[in-house]
């Protein structure tokens, strides 16, 4: 959850009221947030720099509030107590409208940008009222905001712009590093693309976005119509179109990878700063104009309608209102409702800043919430019923302790790992796994979703070579497996692996095991009704060190001396053998 800071002092101010910290923390419950903690800017300095560098903070108290994570209306001051006062009864929702100047701005997109970051959307705040406070506000509003859903800038980059110092039309294009010139914000002289990579690549906050798009042939850039640079998305802003306290009007625009992101991104912003514009919740469209010549007009603020089944709403929460009363408690969320017809449906009317409401359920919980958790009654199962676990984890759970119990240690490893550990360095051939692939992998050591738990008990392995010999190391977890019949197109298999890892190789050891696990599951050693071990060729193991493992007439599993080219690509310099079978057939 993402947590704010806000000042006390201009949160009550705002809200019209001072609170105790205990009837404020009541208040944020009731509305769904979580007071996180009372403090000071002077003490949060302290505890993360040292108690010198608090010296000349503020001794304003300060609420730190935890924030659901698609509540993007509420990670500033604006929309806290916007939504606070809404909640309270004591303004009504606000009507935000797009406005259409005699003049539009225009952002016109280059084909070139299909190449990095192809979408992009704009709005323009006019006559603008900021202060020392508002600005800080709506520089903390992008900062969260590009951690949260810009994931990084990574889909969406913020850039924010003195519309008085630059001139329309707005030009996105997508450039050779060479070829851009400009001042970037709070520098004195004109670096290139590349340059600017230098720049900033110990900055302590820029230099995590440099990646995003420092191998890119060509990088993203905005400019007006005389070609100064406004920003180059998505590392930093010019210095020449900078924002202040003094700016009236704000060119916002936001490039990304994601467009559905952006305009969310956009209508945030938007909204939770058009309040202090001179038409109050106006805000200024602008065009943007795609490479295949069409137009669209951003922001587009739409408010949706949901029609709401009372009866079933409050069947679901488990309460008993009225229709008057479920419309009341609806308002108090934001959401301006209107009773339909016979009283048994009201009309949900959705603003562009609760864009956290994508189903009905989710108008359900605002119910909830307004008539607080705490008072809706609670009520015995209408049904005798009696909890039990899931067979395979109850059977996992039983297997952990007596494996445990034999000598061996409970490891618990990664479920994602990299082509290479199941491929190369298994000897095996890519082409002939089932793998399911992770489509953008962030580092190359998760970008498949394992088919083995081999890899993993030998990472930790090298991982502890230090510790005294033997290591006997053992997991039951889940693999996952490319699976055309399955409904989402993948299955989990529980397994069980085993490893024993000594200066000879204890084939002997894991062959004990899965006989000890065999006698726990009562199988017997029959080549009918009970298991059996032929030998194999597998290359993962060394030449007739490998047997195959026989349940019922079906394989499930392979235990053997592994292939010291394995050994070796794993960093280890000792023997080991290992024991992997398929545990779900005995449930």
């Amino acid at each position: 959850m993402p947590t704010i800071g806000v000042k006390r002092d201009s949160l009550f101010k705002a809200l019209g009221q001072t609170y105790t910290d205990a009837e404020f923390a009541s208040l944020c419950f009731a509305f769904g947030l979580e007071l996180d903690e009372v403090t000071s800017e002077k003490q949060i300095i302290s505890k993360e720099q040292g108690s010198d560098s608090s010296k000349g903070a503020s001794e304003d108290v300060i609420y730190r509030i935890d924030v659901p994570a698609n509540r993007y209306d509420l990670l500033c001051l604006e929309g806290l107590y916007n939504g606070l006062l809404v909640f309270l009864n004591k303004i009504p929702t606000p009507q935000y409208i797009a406005t259409t100047p005699s003049r539009v701005q225009k952002l016109i997109i280059k084909p070139t940008t299909s190449q990095i970051r192809p979408h992009a959307v704009a709005a323009v705040l006019r006559n603008i009222s900021l202060n020392e406070e508002r600005y800080a506000s709506f520089i903390e509003l992008q900062d969260k905001l590009h951690q949260n859903i810009c994931r990084k800038r990574t889909l969406v980059a913020i850039g924010t712009h003195d519309l008085d110092s630059i001139q329309g039309p707005f030009i996105y294009d997508a450039k050779p590093p060479s070829e851009i010139r400009f001042v970037p914000l709070n520098q004195t002289k004109e670096y290139t693309g590349s340059e600017i990579m230098e720049l900033y690549s110990t900055h302590a906050q820029l230099k995590q976005y440099l990646p995003i798009i420092r191998d890119s042939p060509v990088y993203p850039v905005i400019t007006d119509q005389n070609g100064v640079v406004l920003s180059l998305p998505p590392i930093i802003n010019s210095h020449h179109s900078r924002i202040s306290v003094n700016t009236r009007n704000i060119f916002i625009e936001c490039t990304a990878t994601d467009l559905t992101k952006a305009k969310i991104v956009l209508d945030t912003l938007v909204t939770m700063f058009s309040q202090y514009c001179d038409d109050k919740y106006h805000v200024e469209i602008c065009e943007v104009v795609k490479p295949d010549g069409s137009c669209v007009r951003y922001p587009e603020l739409k408010v949706r309608k949901e029609v709401v089944n009372v009866k079933k709403a409050t069947k679901y929460i488990g309460i008993n209102e009225s229709t008057d009363k479920i419309a009341a408690l609806l308002n108090k969320m934001c959401l301006s409702t209107k009773i339909l017809g016979s009283g048994s449906e009201v009309s949900v009317s959705i603003p562009p800043t609760r864009h956290d409401i994508i189903h009905t359920c989710d108008i359900y919980e605002d119910i909830a919430i307004a008539y607080g958790y705490n008072k809706i009654p609670k009520t015995m199962p209408r049904f005798a019923s009696i909890a039990s676990q899931v067979p395979l984890n109850k059977l996992s759970d039983q297997l952990r302790i007596d494996i445990a119990q034999a000598g061996f240690t409970e490891v618990l490893t990664f479920a994602l790992c990299s082509r290479d550990d199941v491929s190369v360095k298994l000897r095996q051939k890519m082409e002939d796994i089932p793998v399911v692939h992770i489509g953008n992998p962030k580092t190359l050591e998760f970008q498949i979703a394992r088919t083995s738990l081999i890899p993993g008990l030998l990472k930790t392995v090298a991982a502890n070579k230090k510790m005294p010999l033997p290591l006997k190391l053992f997991e039951i977890s889940d693999v996952v497996f490319k699976d055309s019949k399955a409904e989402v197109g993948a299955r989990n298999q529980r397994n069980l692996v085993a490893v024993f890892y000594n200066k000879s190789p204890g084939f002997e050891i894991i062959h004990g095991l899965l006989d000890r696990v065999m006698q726990l599951l009562a199988v017997p050693l029959d080549k009918t009704v009970g298991y059996f071990i032929q030998a194999a060729d597998n290359p993962t193991f060394f030449p007739q060190r490998c047997a195959d493992i026989i349940l019922r007439g079906s394989k499930i599993g392979t235990m053997g001396v592994l292939h010291p080219d394995v050994i070796t690509k794993f960093e280890l310099t000792l023997p080991c053998s290992v024991l992997e079978i398929n545990i779900e057939p005995f449930v």
